[in-house]
């Protein structure tokens, strides 16, 4: 995971334009925002007990660059975070705390509640 860790980091300095997935879904006032990598949105991982299935319609909504994606993540409610762009957004904007970054199969993911101050 310390690899992991380390490329997310070393990705963190680098802006990318690289076109992210991202799907809003509301409901009674809250904000759930799905962000995934372009390349994997039709994948399924599995790994042991856990799978990533990114083959329904949960994942599947507009492309945008990380910048955009950024402005959802930082208004939403709870983020889910699938690969290593999607995930470096959420690092670098300080919703996601790298401890909190899963694989499967070597794909990152993260699910984050964002709490905020008052």
């Amino acid at each position: 995971m310390s690899v992991l860790l380390a490329v997310i980091s070393r990705m963190s300095s680098l802006r990318f334009k690289m076109k992210l997935v991202v799907k809003v879904h509301s409901k009674d006032g809250k904000t759930l925002v799905a962000v995934c990598d372009k390349d994997l949105l039709g994948s399924v991982f599995e790994e042991g007990d856990h799978i990533l299935d990114l083959s329904g319609d949960f994942y599947d909504g507009d492309e945008m660059s990380e910048e955009e994606a950024g402005d959802l993540i930082r208004n939403a409610d709870i983020v889910n975070l699938v690969g290593v762009n999607a995930v470096k957004v959420g690092v670098d904007d300080d919703i996601i705390d790298e401890d909190a970054v899963q694989t499967v199969e070597g794909v990152p993911y993260a699910i984050g509640i964002v709490i905020e101050d008052e």
